[in-house]
């Protein structure tokens, strides 16, 4: 495993809802407006994490029945206590051998994992093979190096701190999320960026999501000496945009591609 992937803790549910997950069900929703998939098919949510995507799917795009894998049993846990429908079944598996059968759903949709896969054209043939010759595959990741503002203001600091961090960045060490390497990964593909608000009540809102440990950033920040860990805090609390009443407005940028099978 290579030092930047040490600082992955996928294992508890709250800690990343708290995180990330709230701002993913926004991008989530703009993402299935968009990939338009009718009612009454099959799913499968690859890398179902905390099931932010899931439930949207549930709750807004009457599927028959939808499958989430995910690798994290501690998510998949997390996401079987909150998420009950009848309709979803949650398991652990391999996003590059996924535990489903050859051409067993409509569409398959995978947010905010894809880069964490370490064979990602594997991964997406994987989610082909699990689709109908008629259906849809189709991913969304971050814009880590650009508007996805609470992770970048994030690094930004962290580096201005310790140069060494820099290996560490989700920016750097994710160059496929971006638009030209997404739309690689498909024979034939459309591409659309999806942004939407992140606005923090007072600076503690954006920062206690940092302790959890749950992800890459968060990982970092726990693993620094309490020392560096105030400096950091300090650095980002001067730097960040507040408006008189303390609210933080940022945005959050994901890049989303979808693709016929």
């Amino acid at each position: 495993m290579s030092e930047s992937a040490r600082n992955d803790v996928w294992a508890l549910g709250a800690g990343y809802e708290q995180y990330v997950g709230r701002w993913s069900r926004l991008v989530a929703n703009e993402f299935l407006k968009w990939i338009a998939i009718a009612p009454g098919k099959a799913w499968l949510d690859v890398g179902c994490g905390t099931g932010a995507l899931s439930q949207r799917i549930l709750e807004r795009h009457a599927p028959a029945r939808l499958v989430g894998v995910d690798s994290s049993a501690g998510f998949v846990a997390h996401t079987k206590a909150h998420v009950t429908d009848k309709r979803a079944d949650f398991r652990v598996g391999d996003a590059q051998a996924l535990p489903v059968g050859d051409a067993e759903f409509d569409a398959a949709v995978s947010g905010l994992v894809l880069n964490f896969v370490p064979d990602q054209p594997k991964a997406v043939a994987e989610m082909r093979r699990a689709t109908r010759p008629d259906g849809k595959v189709a991913v969304y990741v971050w814009d880590y190096a650009g508007d996805m503002q609470l992770m970048r203001r994030f690094w930004d600091a962290a580096i201005a701190l310790n140069p060494a961090a820099r290996n560490l960045d989700e920016g750097i060490r994710f160059p496929m999320c971006g638009p030209e390497p997404l739309r690689a990964l498909f024979a034939s593909a459309n591409l659309r960026d999806i942004t939407v608000p992140t606005v923090f009540e007072n600076f503690d809102d954006y920062w206690s999501p940092f302790l959890g440990g749950q992800g890459p950033a968060p990982g970092y920040c726990m693993k620094l000496p309490e020392p560096d860990r105030t400096a950091l805090r300090e650095r980002l609390k001067v730097s960040l945009p507040a408006d008189r009443d303390g609210k933080i407005r940022l945005i959050a940028r994901a890049w989303a591609v979808r693709g016929m099978v």
